[in-house]
C-alpha cells in the first residue's frame, strides 16, 4: 500500500441495509406481477380474478393468452377510480374480446346471482372456442365470479355438486353463505 492512503473499513450495517433494500425491491417487483385473487378454474379455458390493473393485463395476455374478458361489475362501479377506461383501452389495443355482464355486488340483492338469460349468454361465450381462454372478473374476484364459475362447472363440465361447492369456496376465499349454496345447488337440477 501507498503511504498515506486510507483503507475504507467495511461497514457491516451498511451492507445489511443494502441487502434488505434489494430484497424489499425484489419482493415489491414480484408482488406487482401477481394478479389479485387470480384463480385457474380450468387451465387454458377459464380464469377468475379481481379487477385487473396496469401490468396485470400484459400478464393475462402473454402468460395466460386470455382471448376474452367478462366484466361482472355494475355500471355504478364503472365510476370508481379509472379502471374502466384502462380496461376498455387495453382490450381494444390488444384484440381481446370484451363483454359486460353486470351483477349487483350486494349479496342480499337477487341481482347478485346470474339469471337464466345471463347464464345462457355466458355459456354461449364459453362454448365458442375463439373466445378461449376467458377471464371473468369483478371488483374483488370473490363471490360474483365464484357464482359464474359454478354455472360453467355444473352446466358445461357437469362436475359433482360437492366439487363445485369446494371450487366456488376456494375462489371466494371464505365459506359460502346459504344463498350461494342454494344458487349453486339449483344449477344442478
Amino acid at each position: 500500500m501507498f503511504r498515506g492512503s486510507k483503507v475504507k473499513k467495511k461497514n457491516p450495517l451498511r451492507l445489511i441495509i443494502t441487502v434488505l433494500l434489494i430484497v424489499l425491491a425484489v419482493v415489491l417487483l414480484v408482488r406487482s406481477f401477481k394478479i389479485h385473487d387470480f384463480n385457474v378454474v380450468s387451465p387454458g379455458i377459464l380464469y377468475t380474478s379481481a379487477q385487473p390493473r396496469g401490468m396485470d393485463y400484459t400478464r393475462l395476455l402473454y402468460k395466460y393468452h386470455v382471448g376474452t374478458i367478462i366484466n361482472l361489475r355494475s355500471p355504478a362501479e364503472h365510476r370508481e377510480q379509472n379502471w374502466f377506461n384502462e380496461e376498455i383501452t387495453w382490450v381494444r389495443a390488444n384484440g381481446v374480446k370484451y363483454f359486460e355482464m353486470p351483477l349487483d355486488r350486494n349479496l342480499n340483492n337477487p341481482g347478485h346471482f346470474p339469471d337464466a338469460n345471463m347464464q345462457g349468454q355466458f355459456l354461449a361465450i364459453m362454448a365458442d372456442k375463439k373466445n378461449l381462454p376467458v377471464l371473468v372478473h369483478d371488483g374483488t374476484g370473490e363471490s360474483r365470479v365464484a357464482m359464474m364459475a359454478a354455472v360453467w362447472l355444473i352446466r358445461n363440465e357437469q362436475l359433482p355438486l360437492q366439487q363445485v361447492l369446494a371450487i366456488a369456496e376456494k375462489i371466494k376465499t371464505r365459506p359460502l353463505v346459504e344463498s350461494e349454496k342454494n344458487f349453486i345447488s339449483g344449477l344442478s337440477k
